[in-house]
C-alpha cells in the first residue's frame, strides 16, 4: 500500500506528485489499465510466454 506524509514545507501538488511517482513504480498504474478490460485466458497465457521468452533471451545474451 502506497502511503505519502507530508514533508515540512511540502504543498499538496507536490505530495500528489511523489504519490504518483510511488504508484508508478509500485507497477499500480499499469495493473490497473491491464485490468480495467477483459482479458480471455488464451491471451494471459500468450503474454505470459511472450515475457518469459524475453527473460530467456535477455539471459542467452549476457
Amino acid at each position: 500500500m502506497v502511503k505519502v506524509r507530508a514533508r515540512l514545507g511540502e504543498s499538496v501538488e507536490q505530495m500528489v506528485r511523489r504519490f504518483k511517482k510511488m504508484c508508478e513504480k509500485e507497477g499500480i498504474i499499469r495493473d490497473m489499465k491491464r485490468l480495467s478490460y477483459y482479458e480471455k485466458p488464451s491471451e494471459k497465457n500468450r503474454r505470459r510466454k511472450r515475457k518469459s521468452q524475453r527473460g530467456v533471451k535477455l539471459v542467452a545474451r549476457y
